[in-house]
C-alpha cells in the first residue's frame, strides 16, 4: 500500500508541476510590431534604473492615451510599471509632456519651436538633482509620438544613457486609404473582411478600432480613409455619418483624422439635384451645405479623397469641365474648417489607345497652377499601376505650382497577395530616392512630396491598405513590415528602409542577431525576386486581368485595349517591349530632358526599365553580353531560386520564434515557391512560343505545356469579386 501511495503522489507531483510550468507563448500576431515582450535580465537591469517613476498628466484624452502606453510598454519590457508620480524623488524618472501641460518639463527651457504640432524631443535631464529622461512635444499628440519612440529604443535594445533625440515629420499628411465598402468586402484585401462594423456602429466600438489607432500613432500615421473610392455616396448620409463620428471619436486621442472617399456624383444620388456639375450654384450650395453638416458632427474632420473620371467613376468632365473645377468645387466647401481635397491623379480611359501610361501627366500637367489651396494630388509611384517595378511617375516635378501626395499601394495586389514575402521597403526606397532631374541633381521625388522642392507647405503620403479582419491584421506576418515601412518612411521619406526593417523585426520577433540579420537580408532581397520571377527587365501588368492572380501574358480577352497584357509587353517574332521613346509613344518626352535623353536611348536605359521603354529584339547584346532571351530566362529562373533561398534561411529560424508564426511564414514560403514556378514556366512557356528559341543551355523547361497553363481559371481570387 505504501509503494502505491508513493507511486500515486509522485504521479500527483509530476502533473502539477507540468500544469505549473510555463509553456512558450503562442502568437498570432495581433500585437503587430507593439508585442512588449519581457526583455532579457540583462537589458532589464540596464533599463530599470531609467524608469523608475513616470510622470505625466491625464487631463486631456491624449495624456492618458499616452500614459496607458508608456505603462503598458514599460510593465511588458521590464516586467514591472514605473511607479506613476506628480513628482521626481528619485534617479530614473521618464517625464513626458508639453511645456503649457507640465511645469517640470517647463523648468527646462528646451527649445522646442522647431517641433511644431507634431514633433518631439527625447533628452537625458536633470531635474531637482535627479536624472530623469524628458519626453516633450508642443502638443500632446507630437509627446504620443515620442513616447513611442521611447518604446521602440527599448524594443530594439538601444542605448538610452545620454539621449538627445529631436524628430519632427516631414510630410503633413501620413494617410492610409482602406479600399473598404459599406457591405464589409475589401478591393484587393487578402486579410478577410473589412474591419469597420458598420451594421453595430455607431453604438459598439470594438477595441480593435482602439488598437488599430494604436498601431498608427506608433508609427506617425495621422490620417485615415474609411471607405473606397468606388464606394458610392452612402457614406455622406447623416446615418452614416454618425457612425464615422464614432470612429473619429475612438482615433482623435491618438492624433488620427478621419477622411472620406466621395462619390462626385453625390448631389445627384443622395441630393436629388438633376446635376453634379461643379459649375451649377445648386450643386455649390450642396456641397457647402454638406461640409457643414459633417464638421457639425465631427469638428476635426479631415476632407475628402476623389476618384473621378476614371474607371467608370463619374466626374467633372461629364460635363465638360476639368479636374481643377471638380475639385476647386470641394474644395471651396471644405476651406472654412479647414479640411483638404486628395484629388487622385489615377485616371485613364480608352479614349487614349496611344499609351495609358502617358494620360495622368496629359489631364494633369496643363492644370498645374489652377488647384485651390487646399488641393492636393496623389500620385500613383508609377505611370502604370503599382508594378512590382516600373519608373517614377513622371508628374513628380512635372508640376511645380500644385502639392504633390505620393501614393503607394501596402496591399500586395500585383506581388502575390497575402502569401508571398514580399519587403516594400525596397520599392518605396526606390522610386522615394529617384532623381527627377527637374532642378538638377538631387530633385528626387522625396524633395517633391516634402514640400522642399518648390517650397510647398501642403505635402503629404497615402498608402493603399493592407488591413482587415485576420488575426494578424494583414494576412501574413511579413505583411505587418509593409504598413510598418509605409508609416516610418511617410514620417521621413528620407529613412533607410534595411535600417526599418531591422527594427520591426526586432520588435515583431526577436533581438537576436542570429535571427535578426538572416531575416533583414531575406526580407531585402525578396522585392528583387518577385520582379525577377514575375516581371523582369521592365515588364509590366502580365498578370491574370481583372484579378490579378497569377500569370497571363498571352490574354488579349478583355475589352479594352489596356486591359489586356498583351497590350503591356508587345511580343512578337522580332522582340519584346512597349516603344516609349520618340519613335514609338513618346512617353519619355514627359520626364525632365536628362531623363528623357536616358530613357530614350536603348543603350542608356537602366536594364531594370528596359523593356518598359523599349521594343528589344530577342538577339539584342545586354551588358552582361548575353542576348535579352538568354537574359529574360536567367531572370525568371533566379527569382524561383531567390524564394528556394529564403525558405532554406527561414528553415534555419525554427526555435527563435514561437511555433505558430514559424510555421504559418513555413507554409506561405512553399506556396511562393510554387507560384514563382508556375510565373516562370508560363512566362517562359509563352515567351517561347512567340520568339521560336530554344532555352539556353542548363535551364530546364517548364514542367507543363503552353496549354495547360492558358487552361488555368480562378473564379474565386480573393480581394477580387464582381460587382469591382
Amino acid at each position: 500500500m505504501n509503494a502505491f501511495i508513493r507511486t500515486l503522489v509522485s504521479l500527483v507531483v509530476v502533473i502539477a508541476t507540468s500544469l505549473c510550468a510555463t509553456p512558450t507563448r503562442a502568437e498570432d500576431g495581433y500585437d503587430l510590431w507593439m508585442r512588449y515582450r519581457l526583455l532579457a535580465p540583462e537589458q532589464v537591469k540596464l533599463y530599470g534604473g531609467h524608469a523608475s517613476q513616470l510622470i505625466i498628466g491625464s487631463a486631456t484624452p491624449t495624456q492618458t492615451v499616452t500614459r496607458e502606453e508608456l505603462q503598458r510598454g514599460l510593465d511588458g519590457l521590464l516586467g514591472h510599471g514605473p511607479l506613476l508620480s506628480h513628482d521626481i524623488t528619485r534617479d530614473g524618472a521618464i517625464i513626458v509632456g508639453t511645456p503649457s501641460s507640465s511645469p517640470l518639463i517647463a523648468q527646462l527651457k528646451l527649445d522646442t519651436k522647431s517641433l511644431g504640432n507634431e514633433g518631439y524631443l527625447i533628452r537625458s535631464v536633470a531635474v531637482n538633482g535627479h536624472t530623469a529622461t524628458a519626453i516633450v512635444g508642443n502638443t500632446d499628440v507630437g509627446a504620443l509620438y515620442g513616447a513611442f519612440h521611447f518604446l521602440r529604443l527599448l524594443q530594439t535594445e538601444q542605448s538610452i544613457d545620454h539621449l538627445d533625440i529631436r524628430e519632427s515629420p516631414r510630410l503633413k499628411l501620413r494617410v492610409l486609404e482602406h479600399w473598404d465598402y459599406l457591405n464589409g468586402q475589401v478591393e484587393r484585401g487578402y486579410a478577410g473582411a473589412s474591419i469597420w462594423d458598420w451594421w453595430k456602429l455607431p453604438d459598439w466600438r470594438a477595441p480593435r478600432y482602439t488598437d488599430y489607432a494604436r498601431a498608427n500613432a506608433s508609427i506617425g500615421i495621422n490620417g485615415t480613409v474609411l471607405n473606397d473610392v468606388t464606394d458610392g455616396a452612402t457614406i455622406l448620409t447623416p446615418t452614416y455619418l454618425e457612425k464615422v463620428a464614432a470612429l473619429a471619436d475612438v482615433f482623435r486621442p491618438y492624433g488620427i483624422r478621419v477622411y472620406l472617399s466621395i462619390r462626385f456624383s453625390a448631389p445627384i444620388e443622395i441630393g436629388g439635384l438633376k446635376t453634379a456639375d461643379p459649375f451649377d450654384p445648386q450643386v455649390q450650395r450642396w456641397w457647402r451645405e454638406k461640409a457643414d453638416e459633417i464638421y457639425r458632427i465631427i469638428p476635426d474632420f479631415g476632407g475628402f479623397l476623389v476618384k473621378a473620371n476614371s474607371e467608370g467613376q463619374p466626374g467633372p468632365e461629364d460635363y465638360g469641365r476639368t479636374h481643377a473645377d471638380g475639385a476647386n468645387v470641394l474644395a471651396d466647401a471644405l476651406a472654412p474648417h479647414g479640411g483638404i481635397v486628395m484629388w487622385r491623379t489615377f485616371v485613364y480611359s480608352q479614349n487614349n489607345p496611344d499609351d495609358r501610361a502617358k494620360q495622368a501627366y496629359e489631364e494633369f500637367k496643363p492644370l498645374d497652377g489652377h488647384f485651390r489651396a487646399n488641393v492636393i494630388l496623389p500620385v500613383k509611384n508609377g505611370p502604370i499601376d503599382f508594378q512590382p517595378r516600373e519608373p517614377f511617375h513622371p508628374l513628380f516635378g512635372a508640376m511645380p505650382k500644385t502639392p504633390l501626395m505620393m501614393e503607394f499601394e501596402i496591399t500586395k495586389e500585383y506581388l502575390g497577395f497575402a502569401t508571398h514575402l514580399v519587403y516594400l521597403g525596397p520599392l518605396y526606397e526606390e522610386v522615394l530616392s529617384a532623381d527627377t532631374m527637374v532642378h538638377g541633381k538631387g530633385s528626387t521625388v522625396a524633395k517633391v512630396i516634402d514640400g522642399s522642392l518648390e517650397g510647398h507647405t501642403l505635402t503629404g503620403m497615402t498608402g493603399d491598405s493592407n488591413i482587415g479582419t485576420d488575426r494578424n491584421w494583414t494576412g501574413s506576418d511579413f505583411n505587418q513590415a509593409n504598413w510598418y515601412v509605409f508609416g516610418r518612411l511617410a514620417w521621413n521619406p528620407t529613412l533607410s528602409s534595411r535600417t526599418i526593417a531591422d527594427e520591426w523585426v526586432r520588435m515583431t520577433f526577436t533581438n537576436n542577431n542570429a535571427f535578426v540579420k538572416p531575416v533583414v537580408d531575406m526580407m531585402m532581397r525578396s522585392r528583387e525576386a518577385v520582379v525577377d520571377y514575375m516581371t523582369p527587365l521592365g515588364l509590366v501588368h502580365i498578370m491574370g486581368p481583372g484579378h490579378h492572380y497569377g500569370p497571363a501574358p498571352w490574354d488579349a480577352s478583355e475589352s479594352r485595349a489596356d486591359w489586356r497584357p498583351v497590350y503591356y509587353h508587345r511580343a512578337d517574332h522580332q522582340g519584346i517591349g512597349f516603344d516609349r521613346t520618340n519613335t514609338g509613344s513618346d512617353a519619355v518626352a514627359q520626364y525632365a530632358p536628362p531623363i528623357a535623353a536616358q530613357f530614350n536611348d536603348l543603350k542608356q536605359t537602366p536594364e531594370q526599365y528596359l523593356l518598359f521603354f523599349h521594343h528589344v529584339p530577342w538577339d539584342y547584346r545586354m551588358r552582361s553580353g548575353q542576348t535579352l532571351w538568354y537574359e529574360l530566362i536567367a531572370h525568371y529562373t533566379q527569382g524561383v531560386d531567390d524564394v528556394k533561398q529564403m525558405r532554406e534561411t527561414w528553415r534555419h529560424m525554427d526555435g527563435y520564434i514561437d511555433d505558430e508564426r514559424y510555421q504559418q511564414v513555413a507554409t506561405f514560403l512553399a506556396i511562393q515557391q510554387k507560384e514563382a514556378q508556375w510565373w516562370r514556366d508560363a512566362c517562359i512557356a509563352y515567351f517561347q512560343s512567340i520568339s521560336g528559341l530554344p532555352l539556353p543551355s542548363g535551364y530546364a523547361p517548364p514542367q507543363q505545356s503552353l496549354k495547360y497553363y492558358e487552361s488555368l481559371t480562378f473564379p474565386f481570387v480573393p480581394g477580387f469579386s464582381s460587382w469591382q
